[in-house]
């Protein structure tokens, strides 16, 4: 009996275990079928209204994110969304304030934000960081951790701060890094010198 009742425990903690740690999630298929086999989503971050969330391969979405994509997120080829990420395509951060009680008993709200969101190709998302919506953040772009993001950047851009701002250029810290790796060059071209990815 002893011997059955340790089988059952160990095979309880090892379900428990499995179930409830982060995992990566290899090969992501979306709501409609696209498989998409070098995509990696892991298991504790939730992606809400996920018919709405177009994703390309190589995308790489961490730990703990809200993703919430009611009016279109597309994330482009090869991006990297790290850890504690909220994504957001409504926010009701002025219209909650001018409505007070009154704001569950209206549909169309003053101040009520919508806006579809864009993450360009091979950009990187640095933790804690907040998404709004209508954003679009060009290829090659890196937001720096805790940056709160809110309209359009061009590509290559290193965006950070509380509202985030463009502080810099990706392509000098890849030329520096280009010139003491030249065997990445064609790589680092084969995306980056062509149109959108």
């Amino acid at each position: 009996m002893h011997r059955l009742w340790t089988k059952i425990t160990n095979r309880i903690r090892y379900t428990l275990n499995t179930c409830f740690q982060p995992q990566m999630i290899y090969g992501y298929t979306s709501p409609n079928g696209v498989k998409l086999p070098n995509t990696r989503v892991s298991n504790t971050s939730v992606l809400e209204n996920a018919r709405y969330l177009e994703l390309e391969d190589n995308v790489f979405i961490g730990h703990y994110n809200f993703i919430e994509a009611s009016h279109h997120i597309r994330i482009r080829e090869g991006c990297q969304i790290t850890n504690y990420i909220s994504i957001l395509t409504h926010s009701s951060h002025q219209s909650i304030r001018l409505y007070g009680r009154e704001y569950r008993n209206f549909s169309d709200l003053i101040g009520y934000v919508t806006g579809s969101v864009e993450i360009g190709a091979y950009s990187f998302v640095g933790p804690h960081c907040i998404i709004m919506p209508g954003t679009k953040i060009g290829k090659g772009s890196l937001v720096a951790a805790y940056s709160y993001v809110s309209g359009e950047f061009t590509d290559f851009s290193v965006i950070a701060g509380n509202p985030a701002r463009v502080v810099g250029d990706t392509r000098v810290s890849d030329a520096v890094m280009l010139q003491k790796y030249p065997e990445l060059k064609e790589y680092y071209t084969a995306w980056a010198k062509g149109g959108t990815v």
